[in-house]
């Protein structure tokens, strides 16, 4: 009985709404086809009208996407002016031909250059000094020419500085293709590798490894390659489809590497450079739940493991015996080891607490140490590029939300930081005139959840001042206190930035990640919450002056806190949101699927199903009312596909019970990421700016 009834209601459904409803009228939202698709899982019945929004070859598909892509052009006509100064203070205030900082890597010093009116870098090279004559190595320009979006994947010199092995995307999909230039003519090889996801030179200079992908976009087969030959080894293959694997060289070059890992557990092997053609040898077999990474460094491996340390810690053992472990850095509770950088004479470990990065830095001759200290309360800092393993000095980059991208060489023999360079910020840019501090909101649980904000010199906190609150909380991905050039119009116009540090994110340790995945999951939605209602709370803000905004798992969070609050806010901007959890989770033939069930949960695990449900975007949709809201995606997303947000959206029109702004943009040429060209980057960014500023009230 219960077949036929189910078979009767997906009848039925089908029946009553396959004709098309597509409404054509720019001035009222899009009407999306219903086409009943019925699953059931665990004895629960779901009802998918918009399954069919998945098939992109299909005319309707990207009819419907159009349409709504028009009917977002049309209601944002009265941003329009908005949108173009905002574009135009953007292009004001950034420096369009510049140079990155040189660094040296063999007879070589390599930069990337952009020129005002085109889109894209330029790659070059200087013969042993900066003052020699420029050597073009890629001008993605030239590469982007005949097509909508270009991306950069691999860019790996040969030992001898002789040969290019470099990667691109046309499409936005992620398929990076393998090319070799030969830097001293000019000329491309004839290999034919195809897509690859990450490469690597051996010693020789004629021997590359390389790792595809399945149909699922899993990287899983290590390959070596010689120039010339047609066919190619095959080394690794991985079987588990919880474990992708990438290859990697030792910062001494002496060793090339590969991984294979999971979210949760991870394992290494490795081979000598400069004996391509042997074995790769395992440094330790997976065990489940250690996860571990190796650099080399005069006859020791360096492992960063998690073995009875939650936050990590770091041994070094002999080549000859890589089980023999003597502890460098022991585990500390609220320290977490995030990445060391390793050199002949000295070593830099780049260490996290309380959602903020300091660098140690260890001379292995004294067996001392120092640290790089910083001046801002709230700031970002990262290692920058270090490719030289014989040298004393330590690139680094900086930036606060006040201060602009710098970069620092560090020398590890004085102690002493140089500043290279520091993003120029033109119209008169004072930092002086901004402020930065962080403050801590309670959770329900009684956690303090960091919260990083700046805002204009001169606001009053007392409740009237428009804010946007960002947030991510995802994969232990920490949020860095960045500079944005763009966001200073948002700065200048009186609203204040916050960025909340939840759980799910990594900023305060592995704790931190694990009380906000899996069947923890909700905390993350609950901490934003209580951020906001803290700036409310302490006058920042208040609800009728408060926007959010969250990416990729980061759409997910806004969308599931639409859903639980959406009386809390005013504005909503969702960005290649991952908001149909369920149906994705239960496809195991995309992208990212089942190496995620270590993130979200398998819902072919009742509890686990039960659970994703209960939070998942899409499928707690109610007619209820909600705030004005941007949804912004693009059609060759392979990380969140576009079907997720236009089913979202075309389901969202037909339950929401406001008369508030609810558009989807689609860009029809680009990834995850967006436009690829930076003139089309500051267009979007202009774009949903200026939707915020408008919800907002801010029509200037």
């Amino acid at each position: 009985m219960k077949n036929i009834s189910l078979a009767f209601l997906t009848l039925l459904l089908t029946v009553a709404m396959s004709e098309s409803q597509l409404n054509t009228n720019s001035n009222k939202p899009p009407v999306a086809n219903k086409i009943a698709k019925v699953d059931t899982t665990h004895d629960d019945v779901r009802v998918d009208n918009y399954y069919w929004l998945r098939d992109k070859s299909n005319p309707e598909v990207i009819a419907y996407l159009e349409a709504e892509n028009k009917y977002t052009g049309e209601m944002m006509k009265p941003a329009q002016a908005l949108q173009e100064t905002i574009y135009n203070e953007i292009l004001r205030r950034t420096k369009l031909t510049d140079l990155s900082v040189p660094y040296k890597l063999g007879d070589y010093w390599y930069y990337a250059r952009t020129e005002e009116g085109k889109q894209y870098q330029i790659y070059c090279r200087k013969y042993k000094s900066i003052e020699a004559e420029e050597q073009i190595t890629l001008d993605l320009n030239k590469l982007a020419e005949g097509h909508k979006f270009l991306g950069l994947g691999a860019y790996d010199v040969s030992d001898d500085g002789n040969l290019l092995a470099y990667s691109l995307d046309t499409t936005g999909f992620r398929v990076y293709n393998l090319y070799i230039k030969n830097l001293i003519t000019g000329e491309l090889l004839p290999d034919n590798v195809g897509a690859i996801t990450s490469v690597e030179w051996a010693a020789d200079n004629k021997t590359l490894f390389y790792v595809k992908e399945d149909a699922a976009k899993r990287p899983y087969r290590l390959f070596r390659h010689v120039l010339g030959d047609k066919n190619d080894e095959l080394i690794f293959e991985e079987k588990d489809e919880l474990y992708r694997i990438y290859t990697y060289r030792s910062k001494d070059k002496q060793f090339v590497f590969f991984a294979s890992a999971s979210s949760i557990t991870c394992e290494v092997s490795y081979l000598s450079s400069d004996k391509p053609n042997e074995s790769f040898k395992l440094i330790l077999p997976r065990e489940v739940e250690h996860e571990y990474s190796v650099d080399h460094r005069e006859g020791l491996f360096y492992i960063r493991t998690n073995k009875n340390a939650k936050n990590f810690r770091l041994v070094t053992a002999p080549v000859s015996s890589p089980t023999k472990w003597k502890e460098l850095i022991p585990h500390r509770k609220n320290i977490k080891l995030e990445n060391i950088n390793l050199f002949k004479a000295y070593a830099v470990f780049t260490e996290r607490e309380n959602a903020l990065i300091t660098f140690k830095v260890l001379d292995f001759r004294t067996n001392k140490t120092k640290t790089i200290k910083f001046p801002e309360p709230v700031y970002s800092a990262f290692p920058a590029t270090n490719p030289e393993y014989n040298t004393k000095l330590f690139r680094y980059s900086y930036q606060s939300f006040i201060t602009p991208s710098s970069v620092f060489d560090y020398d590890m023999e004085k102690g002493i930081s140089k500043l290279l360079k520091q993003t120029k910020v033109l119209g008169g840019y004072d930092p002086k005139q901004y402020v930065s501090e962080r403050i801590y909101a309670k959770a329900s649980d009684g956690k303090r959840i960091p919260v990083s904000i700046v805002y204009k010199k001169g606001i009053k906190k007392n409740g009237t001042n428009p804010l946007l609150c960002y947030g991510y909380g995802a994969y232990g991905a920490s949020m860095p206190v960045a500079f944005s050039i763009p966001r200073l119009s948002l700065l200048d116009r009186g609203v204040v930035y916050a960025l909340a540090h939840i759980r799910g994110g990594g900023d305060l340790g592995e704790e931190w990640y694990d009380d906000g995945k899996m069947m923890k999951k909700i905390n993350t939605f609950t901490d934003f919450i209580a951020c906001t209602e803290h700036l409310i709370k302490d006058k920042y803000t208040s609800h009728e002056k408060l926007a959010i905004q969250g990416g990729s798992a980061g759409g997910l969070l806004i969308g599931a806190v639409l859903n639980m609050r959406p009386d809390l806010f005013k504005v909503a901007h969702m960005a290649v949101p991952f908001v149909d959890v369920v149906n994705t989770m239960l496809d195991e033939s995309l992208p990212l699927t089942v190496g995620e069930f270590l993130e979200w949960g398998n819902p072919k695990i009742k509890e686990e199903y039960e659970y994703i449900k209960s939070y998942c975007p899409y499928t707690n949709i109610e007619a209820r009312a909600y705030p004005d809201i941007l949804i912004t995606t693009s059609l060759n997303d392979s990380q969140v596909m576009y079907w997720e947000p236009a089913k979202y959206t075309a389901k969202m029109h037909t339950l929401k019970t406001d008369n508030n702004l609810l558009l989807l943009k689609t860009n029809m040429g680009a990834g995850h990421g967006g436009a690829s060209g930076r003139y089309d980057a500051f267009k979007e960014q202009a774009f949903i700016y200026a939707f915020i500023l408008h919800g907002l009230g801010i029509i200037h």
